[in-house]
């Protein structure tokens, strides 16, 4: 199959196994310029598939591309990209400005001083670059290796759960910091268990469950294509029972529910035509909707509906 000609990144076919064990099994898809979430639980392959990604391991079949050009061997290619593994690798007793230097030198960066001004400056560690890395929190840490992964302005940025340790404020930076770098021409791939973050960061997502790809796309067009799974949708108005007693009757409503708090909990397989009847129900009932809201329409839902199955 042939990739499209803006794919960056191009993965055909891919399988790894370690002796008996299948970490990864006939995955194909493309990654296209902005953000991309790799998504799966523990276990599901995605570390794995991101090495292969990015050259650190070689395939068992199948073959990955970046850039068009071959992935695996490929020292110039490695120069064009950030990679920003899992597991910290950093040394305590370092400053962070000279941990940033350090990659820089190893990069063979150009303006060496004003490269490292300008990657600490983007992760917002100005003040902290002179103090050693021992003394930082887990998510400064996680941001100073941020710095160090940008220091050579990558067109193509790899983080391998970057958000791990990061308190609140810190991922709200880190969350500005990618749409900033993706809106800028960066190409970025994020593999995360932190499913909102996600959702809210990416373009595409591709969910990885038990080696195999679940699905690809945006996560509501995921959701809406998994059309065998109802939909919950809660709704609160002035008369509960008598709205479950019209709802009920309904095609496109398997169950429904009174919760303690008096409002319904509506289970349907078609949220569309359950949206046109609500209306035409509550009017010819008298009845006042104050709130109609889903309650699964996240990806949270679709990764555990799809782990389920």
């Amino acid at each position: 199959m042939s990739a499209p000609s803006n794919a960056v990144i191009r993965v055909d076919g891919v399988s790894r196994w370690f002796g008996s064990v299948v970490a990864v099994s006939d995955v194909t898809f493309d990654v296209m310029p902005g953000i991309t979430g790799l998504l799966g639980p523990n276990g599901a392959g995605k570390t794995t598939l991101l090495r292969m990604m990015t050259g650190l391991a070689s395939t068992s079949t199948g073959t990955v591309t970046m850039f068009g050009e071959p992935v695996r061997d490929n020292p110039p290619l490695y120069r064009r990209i950030g990679v920003m593994s899992e597991h910290e690798t950093v040394y305590g007793f370092m400053k962070g400005r000279e941990f940033v230097t350090m990659m820089a030198r190893l990069r063979g960066v150009a303006s060496l001083e004003d490269a490292v001004d300008r990657a600490i400056g983007l992760v917002d560690l100005a003040d902290a670059q002179h103090r050693s890395m021992e003394t930082y929190s887990r998510g400064m840490r996680q941001r100073m290796r941020l710095a160090a992964t940008l220091v050579h302005e990558p067109e193509l940025l790899i983080l391998d759960e970057p958000l791990n340790g990061a308190d609140p404020r810190q991922r709200v930076h880190f969350k500005r910091l990618l749409l900033t770098l993706a809106e800028k021409g960066m190409t970025i791939v994020i593999s995360s268990h932190i499913l909102e973050e996600v959702e809210q960061l990416a373009d595409t997502v591709l969910l990885i469950v038990n080696g195999k790809l679940a699905a690809s796309g945006g996560f509501r067009a995921i959701r809406a294509a998994l059309n065998q799974r109802p939909y919950h949708v809660r709704v609160v108005c002035d008369s509960p029972r008598k709205l479950a007693a019209s709802i009920v009757a309904l095609e496109s409503v398997d169950a429904v529910r009174i919760d303690p708090d008096g409002a319904l909990v509506v289970l349907s397989r078609n949220v569309v035509d359950l949206q046109v009847e609500l209306p035409r129900l509550a009017q010819a009932g008298s009845i006042s909707l104050r709130k109609v809201e889903p309650l699964d329409d996240s990806l949270e839902s679709v990764f555990g509906y799809l782990v389920d199955n």
